[in-house]
């Protein structure tokens, strides 16, 4: 298995990946997140491969002062065995690069299990509530 940089050849199979993974929701349009997310400089879009299997996907972004994880989704099959945390190195790795000091992670409340998951990595619940407003609909 190998982590390379996303191109649209692997758009289909991404989309799948985090619906099979439950990542998508209606107001966000993942074709939408994904041309926004190739127009961001300092950030990264990887997968995991295996040959031309799709096992994993990470977008890692950085704004000079925190870095953040989205859409990190593992096949199921895959997880439990060492590919999120694969992926998270590499995120880690590549932020420290940058110089960023740390790394704030949007979780949805209902996901327990992708919690304990990050918990195991050494990340810690912040007291900090996020603050939202959406600016444009995706369609």
């Amino acid at each position: 298995m190998q982590v390379i940089d996303y191109d649209h050849s692997w758009q289909g199979a991404v989309i799948s990946l985090w619906e099979t993974c439950e990542l998508t929701r209606p107001w966000n349009n993942p074709t939408e997140d994904i041309l926004r997310k190739l127009t961001d400089a300092m950030g990264k879009f990887v997968l995991l491969v295996d040959g031309d299997k799709l096992i994993a996907s990470m977008m890692i972004g950085y704004d000079g002062h925190r870095g953040s994880v989205n859409y990190l989704a593992v096949l199921p099959d895959y997880q439990g065995q060492g590919v999120g945390r694969q992926l998270m190195t590499y995120c880690e790795d590549y932020l420290k690069h940058l110089g960023c000091p740390k790394i704030n992670i949007c979780v949805r409340d209902t996901n327990v299990q992708v919690m304990d998951f990050y918990a195991t990595l050494g990340y810690k619940t912040d007291p900090v509530i996020v603050v939202s407003k959406r600016l444009l609909a995706d369609n």
